[in-house]
C-alpha cells in the first residue's frame, strides 16, 4: 500500500499504529470521515495479526431467546412486545431446559440466553433458569443477561448489582453477553430508548461484574440516527471502562436492522459501512483482545471478509437466533462447525474453536466429537 499518495493525516495514524500508540478521539473521527476504507482495514488487520497473529475463533454454542415481553419498547427493535401483542411469548423453564436437553447430543459449550425486560417474571424463574440448565448439562457455559437485564433483576429482587451477580453466579452463570449497550449518547437514548437503563447504569454493571471476577462483552449498535462523532465517544467510553477493569473479552458491532421496526424507513446497513465499523473499532479498542463480525448481522461472506478487515471472531453455531431474524435478517439461523471452519480457511486464518472465555478446544477433541458424529 502506497502511503506517500495519501494526506499527511494518515501517516501520523499510521505511525501510531506501528508503534502500537493509542488513537485518539481526533483520530477515530478522521477515520470514519474517510472513504479510504482499504488504508482503514490494511491498519485495522496489522493490529488484528500483531494481537492474535492468524487465528481466527468461533464456538459451538446455541442462543435461547426466553421472551419477548418488554417493557422498554426501543424504537429500533423489533424483537420486544407488549405483554398482550399477539406475537408476544415467554417460556417456562421447563421448556428452556426441554430445549438444552434436545441437543444433548451436540459438542456445545455455551449457551447464549437474552431476552425482553419482562413486567411479571419473578426473580426466582432466572435463578432457576440458570440452577436447573446447570443441572442437565452440568459441562456447559451459561453466557446470559444482558446489563439490562441483571439491572432489572437487581431491582425486582431489592438488591444490589453486585449481590444479584453473586447470586446468579452461584447458581451456575459463567459471563454476561454485551447487549443493551446501543449507543452511548443521550441524545440517542433520549429519541431511541428512553426507557432503557442508562448508559451510566450499563457502565456499572460491567464493572460490578468484572470486580467479582465475571466477565463480559461490548456491543455498539450502528446504522441507524448516530453520528460518527457519537460512535467514537461510545467506543472511547468501552476503551475506558476496560482500562480500568479489564474484564471485557470481545466487543461485537450489531448491525442495524430497520425491517418491523418504528425506523422501517431507514435503509439496511452498507458492506462499507460494516467493514469500516469493524475496523475502526479494532484501531481503536486497543485493550479489547477480540473483535467479533456476528455473522447473523453482516452475513457470512461479509464476516468472512471482515478478517481482514480486523476482526479475529466470528461468533458460532447459534442455531434459533431470533432477535435479528424478527428485524428481517435474511441470514439463516445457524451454522455448522463445519461451514464456520470453511469461512475462516477460506479468507487466509487458522480457524481455532474456543469456549466463552476464549480457551482452546484441543483439535483432537474436535475430531474425537466428528469421527463419533460420523459413527453414529
Amino acid at each position: 500500500m502506497d502511503w506517500s499518495k495519501r494526506e499527511p493525516w494518515w501517516q501520523e495514524i499510521r505511525g501510531k499504529v506501528e508503534a502500537g500508540e493509542r488513537l485518539s478521539f481526533e483520530d477515530g473521527l478522521r477515520l470514519y470521515q474517510s472513504n479510504d476504507i482499504l488504508a482503514i482495514g490494511a491498519l485495522a488487520n496489522a493490529v488484528r495479526r500483531r494481537m492474535n497473529g492468524d487465528k481466527a475463533f468461533y464456538i459451538y454454542n446455541q442462543h435461547i431467546n426466553y421472551s419477548n415481553i418488554c417493557v422498554n419498547l426501543c424504537r429500533f427493535c423489533a424483537f420486544g412486545k407488549d405483554k398482550g401483542d399477539s406475537a408476544a411469548y415467554e417460556m417456562s423453564v421447563e421448556e428452556i431446559v426441554g430445549k438444552i436437553q434436545s441437543r444433548r447430543h451436540e459438542p456445545i459449550t455455551e449457551v447464549h440466553i437474552v431476552g425482553g425486560i419482562h413486567p411479571d417474571l419473578p426473580y426466582r424463574y432466572y435463578v432457576e433458569m440458570i440452577r436447573e440448565i446447570k443441572k442437565a448439562r452440568p459441562e456447559i457455559h451459561i453466557h446470559a443477561f444482558t446489563a439490562v437485564e441483571i439491572a432489572h433483576l437487581a431491582n425486582i429482587s431489592g438488591q444490589s448489582i453486585s449481590d444479584t451477580l453473586r447470586d446468579l453466579r452461584e447458581a451456575g452463570l459463567g459471563s454476561l453477553p454485551g447487549g443493551g449497550a446501543e449507543v452511548f449518547s443521550p441524545r440517542i437514548r433520549e429519541r431511541l430508548c428512553p426507557k432503557k437503563l442508562s448508559p451510566e447504569g450499563w457502565l456499572e454493571v460491567a464493572g460490578a461484574a468484572h470486580r467479582l471476577g465475571i466477565k463480559s462483552n461490548a456491543t455498539m449498535l450502528y446504522g441507524h440516527i448516530e453520528s460518527a462523532e457519537e460512535r467514537v465517544s461510545h467506543l472511547l467510553a468501552l476503551r475506558q471502562t476496560q482500562d480500568e477493569t479489564g474484564g471485557f473479552m470481545a466487543f461485537i458491532p450489531l448491525a442495524f436492522h430497520p425491517r418491523n421496526t418504528e425506523l422501517s424507513e431507514l435503509s439496511n446497513t452498507t458492506g462499507f459501512n460494516d467493514l469500516k465499523n469493524i475496523a475502526v473499532a479494532r484501531l481503536l479498542l486497543d485493550n479489547f483482545p477480540h473483535i467479533k463480525a456476528y455473522w447473523v448481522m453482516i452475513g457470512p461472506k461479509l464476516a468472512q471478509i471482515a478478517l481482514n478487515f480486523g476482526a479475529d471472531d466470528l461468533d458460532g453455531t447459534i442455531i434459533e437466533e431470533k432477535i435479528t431474524h424478527m428485524a428481517g435478517a435474511e441470514t439463516a439461523q445457524g451454522m455448522t462447525r463445519a461451514e464456520l471452519r470453511r469461512l475462516i480457511h477460506e479468507a487466509g486464518c487458522t480457524p481455532v474453536e474456543r469456549d466463552t472465555l476464549y480457551n482452546i478446544i484441543k483439535p483432537s477433541a474436535i475430531n474425537a466429537q466428528q469421527s463419533a458424529e460420523k459413527g453414529s
